[in-house]
């Protein structure tokens, strides 16, 4: 796991185990807030025991939960001593497919034998303001990677936490696209001196509004190609041989896995503007 310090305050901790996910703690006078846990209890018991070396035991008094994914949410029971936080369609979610999905995920994963699921205590719709210390965290909703998805902004830091709204490439399997270009934009105007994205590097002031361009060309020209493929009536099979540098964006972060999560956005456009699944027959 790598451990990025922004400032004197926040720190992100970047998983080594699975497609380099984020999570963010922010230190205060009274106490931590922890955005999001990391995939495994392992790397997530890492976090806390940095929390409880910075500030003391029980030090941590929010967990903020971006969405439902498990690669944010499965850390959550490690943090007994925290009120949990989330977008009410995130409880949702846990509520009635958390327990179904952790089940099939312990038993592809003995990595995950010890994992409890822990829903949120504090849910909200469009924001929230957070007031702990020092520091003023705005939480608000960020649709579009998930109907669920919300980011935060350290106000004094001018630090963005988006989680998936923002990515090396898009993910909008099972998402929205218009919604996910709101977010884009939306995290772009806020004029966050570092983003914390949800997977991969911290971006700093110059490369945001380059890489919400970038992003937002990337989401309308799949959304142009699919469409493309579907109107000329040509074999979804060739969207498999699309790669993403055709669409502007490099194959090379989190370790190359880009190219497979484009793809998948490719397999998903198709099968929502179409209604057939990739690779059907004719």
């Amino acid at each position: 796991m790598r451990i990025d310090r922004i400032s004197d305050q926040i720190y992100t901790f970047i998983s080594d185990l699975y497609v380099q996910a984020a999570a963010t703690v922010v230190l205060t006078s009274e106490g931590a807030v922890v955005i999001d846990t990391l995939p495994f209890p392992a790397e997530t018991r890492q976090i806390l025991d940095f929390c409880h070396r910075q500030l003391g035991p029980r030090s941590v008094r929010y967990l903020v939960l971006t969405h439902h994914h498990p690669d944010h949410v499965y850390g959550a029971y490690l943090f007994a001593e925290a009120q949990v936080i989330a977008h009410h369609r995130c409880l949702e979610l846990l509520e009635s497919q958390g327990a179904a999905s952790l089940a099939r995920a312990k038993a592809q994963t003995p990595a995950l034998d010890d994992v409890d699921l822990r829903l949120p205590d504090m849910v909200f719709s469009e924001e929230l303001h957070l007031h702990l210390g020092d520091q003023h965290i705005e939480l608000m909703h960020l649709p579009g990677h998930t109907s669920d998805g919300i980011g935060g902004f350290v106000h004094g830091e001018r630090v963005f936490i988006a989680s998936d709204a923002m990515m090396p490439v898009p993910h909008i399997v099972g998402g929205d696209v218009g919604q996910l270009k709101s977010s884009l934009r939306r995290i772009r105007d806020a004029k966050p001196s570092f983003v914390v994205q949800g997977h991969g590097d911290v971006l700093l002031k110059g490369e945001v509004n380059e890489t919400v361009q970038a992003s937002i060309a990337y989401l309308d020209k799949a959304m142009a190609v699919v469409q493309e493929v579907i109107t000329e009536q040509r074999s979804p099979r060739t969207l498999r041989q699309m790669d993403i540098e055709t669409f502007g964006l490099s194959r090379i972060p989190l370790d190359g896995a880009v190219n497979q999560l484009h793809l998948a956005n490719l397999i998903w456009l198709y099968k929502e503007l179409s209604g057939r699944a990739v690779g059907q027959p004719r």
